[in-house]
């Protein structure tokens, strides 16, 4: 079985893979306004030590369990204990929700690449994002009908994800991963430079870098630094799992889990010094205070930096291209991130039931078009925004949680320790241990406690209740359910085989 598998063909294949799934969308908007919310540049102490006690730690023990299993994570599971199996089918679930509204959120850059040859959004970068481009509804039970050409795009998003996914690991992954993800460290060091160069950039950067000491002692701070360290690395939904399955047998774990957590970090850091800059020089520009400019979320990147792009020195066409630079890096970054995410689900299925790999991605692709339609309609962002929250909020953190628990306790963190130490020139000790099997879970364990207080004391962005259960709660339930569902099927499935045989 295991000659029969697709296997990377080189050590910097993998390593581009991994790291384009770990850099998202999210690197450009979420870490720099964590760190702007949670202290500026006290913040950097919190994210470090999370980095150092949880990134990493997990990321070893994802790469060390796919790589010694030789499957991907239901197989992975399946072969622990045919009782775990459900845990495998659990985490595929994230990826498939998830890249459905994502490809959505990859159609804005798309089409904002686009935008930037004439930089069609004008004088009024938000009117122009919120009512011409998404024209939003007045929540997320008014549809306010299809947005067109965001569906035409996100339509080419599926194509694309579609087109490396069927090639393979060595063939379409790794292939694509070698181009995107080094385009994408020359235009996050391009952004930088610029960005640091401007009038002004000293402005935005005090509001990035400006210790406020504190803001330490604050729990939830420490919170936002384990949780932006686990959400950005793309732990506990099967694609680490997966990809670690493909490796050679002697390749060195624990390095490769280093280099990917720390490459990731380097983004966030970067995405961070490049934003505030700019958006320094824009708000001093513009006679505003950064407040104004200072945008979170999506808002970042197609509302406030279109702004900063036209009021850039130089020449209309410079502008025009730092925007095209700037959009296309958006676009690499969201496409190698849901590729890693079909790719959870292609390698999951496969491993298990021996299906045709382009006839599969195939079906879900066109499936996971038909969802995403939802998300580019008026109501999209509205609904985007509950299904990430809950997907986030409770999904990721309850799925890492239970795959420490299992893995630590229940396979044994030496196992897993011993396997890795067979072929990495970094040795895992006794701390590794220790930070697997209590450290994580008592911070997740924390972390999911006080995002469920704070949901039920108020309900999440001001949604209509209705709209919360039926886009969040129904989603988060129906994630579990179907993983439960699909072990029972899986395992019937078994029975027949058997009495065939």
């Amino acid at each position: 079985m295991d000659q029969q598998r697709d296997q990377w063909k080189s050590r910097s294949g993998f390593i581009f893979a991994t790291i384009g799934a770990a850099v998202g969308l999210g690197n450009f908007w979420r870490f720099p306004f964590m760190a702007y919310q949670n202290g500026g540049g006290a913040f950097l102490l919190p994210y470090f030590v999370a980095l150092l006690t949880a990134g990493v730690p997990l990321m070893i023990l994802e790469f060390g369990f796919g790589h010694k299993m030789r499957g991907a994570a239901i197989t992975a599971f399946r072969n622990l204990n045919r009782r775990f199996e459900w845990i495998g089918w659990w985490q595929i679930t994230v990826p498939v929700v998830v890249v459905t509204f994502y490809s959505t959120i990859i159609s804005w850059s798309i089409r904002y690449l686009l935008f930037s040859f004439t930089q069609a959004w004008g004088d009024d970068p938000g009117t122009f994002f919120g009512r011409d481009f998404l024209g939003i509804s007045s929540g997320p039970l008014d549809l306010g009908g299809m947005r067109w050409g965001i569906l035409a795009a996100v339509a080419v998003v599926w194509l694309a994800n579609y087109f490396i996914s069927a090639q393979g690991i060595s063939g379409g992954i790794e292939k694509a991963c070698k181009f995107m993800t080094p385009f994408l460290v020359i235009a996050m060091i391009v952004f930088v430079i610029r960005g640091i160069t401007l009038p002004g950039a000293t402005y935005g950067l005090n509001y990035f870098l400006n210790p406020d000491f504190s803001k330490i002692m604050d729990p939830s701070v420490w919170v936002a630094a384990y949780s932006q360290v686990f959400f950005s690395t793309t732990l506990a939904v099967g694609v680490m799992i997966a990809y670690a399955s493909y490796l050679p047998k002697d390749s060195d774990l624990a390095n490769n889990a280093f280099i990917t957590v720390f490459s990731n970090s380097s983004f966030d850091l970067m995405a961070g010094f490049a934003v505030f800059s700019t958006l320094g020089y824009a708000a001093l520009k513009a006679g505003v205070p950064f407040e104004e400019m200072a945008v979170a979320g999506p808002g970042v990147a197609f509302i406030a930096f279109p702004k900063a792009i036209s009021m850039l020195p130089g020449p209309t066409w410079l502008q025009s291209l730092f925007g095209v630079l700037f959009f296309a890096a958006l676009l690499l970054a969201g496409i190698s991130s849901s590729i890693s995410m079909m790719e959870s689900f292609a390698s999951a299925v496969i491993d298990r039931f021996g299906v045709d790999r382009k006839k599969l991605l195939g079906w879900f692709s066109i499936i996971g078009f038909c969802f995403s339609a939802l998300f580019a309609t008026g109501a999209g962002v509205h609904i985007l925004d509950i299904v990430d929250h809950f997907v986030g909020s409770y999904g990721i953190a309850v799925l890492g949680l239970v795959e420490a628990i299992v893995l630590g306790y229940f396979m044994g963190t030496v196992k897993i320790r011993e396997h890795v130490n067979l072929t990495s020139d970094i040795r895992v000790g006794m701390w590794w241990d220790v930070l697997v099997k209590y450290v994580t879970p008592v911070l997740l364990g924390y972390n999911i406690i006080s995002s469920l207080v704070s949901e039920f004391t108020q309900p999440y962005g001001g949604y209509p209740g209705t709209a919360l259960v039926f886009f969040g709660w129904t989603v988060a339930i129906a994630m579990f359910g179907s993983s439960l569902l699909m072990q029972w099927r899986s395992q019937q499935l078994d029975a027949i085989n058997k009495e065939v045989v």
